[in-house]
């Protein structure tokens, strides 16, 4: 969690992902760009591919910087540079950026930006599944396919509505808005249908499996219903998931994958993508701070607190969010103090619309300076509470249906959770990397799994980062990915 953002939304939503629901019936004529949009040469007349440009920066700063890393550098560099001689336009040129974000997401620009999280480099399980999610959002690119508005999903409709109704800051809503606004790869049904036909081309002609583009299709919608409060919810309408999957798009992928042949041809690139992803940061960055099962801890800052049991927690680089049953919603954030002004007038100062002065009331929580109130906008109520701790003030905002008996319990466990982490919690918190393993006999699901760190779902989430079945089997040799220190 950064601490640069003033005031903004309760729930800020992933940029959506490339996604769509395709009929298999569909029969695409697809043909490359005669004007490919290139990187270096950006068209001075076209708005779509000055937003390239214009938005990179942009895009970076919200997704928590670029990962800088030469190995992995490295590894992306091959997987794009054999695309790149099969493609559509080989003399076309990219700018790949890896984002320093846990996210699973990939997306492109007009002008030949491409981008892929560290977070879906984790969760891929050789370089030929990375290479489908590059090849599809090349294929944006050299197809020139524009950027389309759509229309919010439910879960950012109520994100939207929360920041009008209970922020009274303009320039704060504004600058909360503005990434939700980027609807970077919202590309029409057509669009990504010719996408996905011609990135599974790609990857055949490149020599990679063909297969892989079904294969990672199933992963992402494997990681969705895992980090789903709901495991039965819909995955379409989660906004934790930039990239839901339609079974009749994983058909359509294996349907044209087969004109290259049977399941198992083509490379792979297991063992040099392993290699290349050793040692990977894994979930969140020591700036951001780290979520730990239900606590978010953060040792620059020397703080922690614990969400309720059925939550999950987002932590994004401008708050830290919470979700949980019953549209239940947190937001966690902080401001600089300069005025060390009294809490109360700092709540009663005016970035809280709603608010219900006579509520407003200085307390303690476990030896710190704080206070709370409440506040109410048309379909939400909200308790506000605000801890100083040296120059900055932390702030809590929680959110339920107007009316709603969970809030109190709710913003109460918050609040009695919320405390400084001892020196000796400081020094044992480290960042989580991927770690590439050898199985040795005798090595089972059970074992292998043990030695997950950060999560209580080890088995579940060993499974899901290695993309194993219930009926796989482990033998001597095999190469695994666990998740540790």
């Amino acid at each position: 969690m950064s601490l640069r953002v003033c005031v903004a939304l309760l729930l800020l939503p992933l940029m959506a992902g490339c996604q769509s629901v395709i009929e298999q019936t569909y029969e695409p004529q697809v043909a490359p760009s005669s004007t490919p949009q290139i990187v270096d040469e950006v068209q001075k007349n076209d708005p779509r591919a000055q937003m390239g440009a214009r938005e990179h920066p942009r895009i970076v700063a919200s997704y928590g910087g670029e990962y800088k890393d030469a190995k992995t550098e490295r590894l992306v560099a091959r997987i794009a540079g054999a695309l790149t001689a099969v493609s559509e336009n080989p003399n076309q040129s990219y700018r790949i950026t890896i984002l320093n974000s846990p996210a699973i997401n990939a997306f492109a620009l007009p002008g030949g930006y491409l981008y892929v999280t560290r977070g879906l480099l984790a969760l891929a399980d050789d370089a030929s599944e990375v290479a489908a999610v590059l090849s599809h959002e090349m294929a944006h690119v050299t197809a020139n396919h524009g950027i389309e508005r759509q229309q919010r999903e439910e879960a950012e409709v109520i994100a939207s509505r929360v920041v009008s109704e209970v922020l009274s800051s303009d320039l704060a809503g504004k600058q909360a808005l503005a990434r939700g606004k980027l609807r970077l790869a919202a590309f029409s049904r057509n669009q990504e249908l010719q996408a996905d036909v011609i990135g599974v081309r790609m990857l055949g002609e490149a020599g990679y499996d063909p297969y892989a583009a079904a294969r990672f299709l199933d992963s992402m919608a494997a990681y969705a219903r895992f980090s789903s409060v709901d495991p039965d919810a819909d995955q379409s309408l989660d906004f934790l998931s930039s990239h839901p999957s339609a079974p009749q798009r994983v058909d359509l992928a294996r349907r044209h994958a087969r004109a290259f042949g049977p399941e198992g041809v083509g490379d792979r690139g297991r063992d040099y993508y392993l290699a290349g992803i050793d040692g990977l940061l894994y979930g969140d960055s020591p700036q951001e701070g780290y979520v730990r099962g239900q606590t978010f801890l953060h040792g620059k800052l020397g703080i922690r607190f614990d969400v309720p049991t059925g939550f999950q927690i987002d932590n994004k680089a401008e708050a830290v969010l919470a979700t949980g049953p019953g549209d239940v919603a947190i937001r966690f954030d902080g401001v600089a103090d300069a005025q060390h002004r009294s809490l109360t007038d700092y709540i009663a100062s005016g970035w809280v619309t709603g608010l219900q002065p006579d509520t407003i009331r200085a307390i303690d929580i476990n030896g710190l300076e704080a206070a709370t109130a409440r506040a109410s906008a048309e379909r939400w109520d909200f308790d506000v509470t605000v801890i100083r701790i040296d120059t900055q003030i932390y702030r809590f905002l929680t959110a339920v249906p107007k009316g709603a008996a969970s809030l109190e319990p709710t913003a109460d466990a918050l609040r009695a959770s919320f405390r400084r982490m001892t020196p000796q919690e400081i020094a044992a918190l480290k960042p989580l990397r991927i770690r590439i393993i050898t199985a040795k006999p005798g090595d089972t699901f059970a074992t292998l799994s043990a030695r997950m760190q950060g999560t209580d779902r080890k088995l579940d989430l060993f499974r899901m980062i290695n993309a194993l079945q219930m009926t796989s089997m482990i033998q001597p040799g095999d190469k695994l990915k666990i998740i540790s220190e």
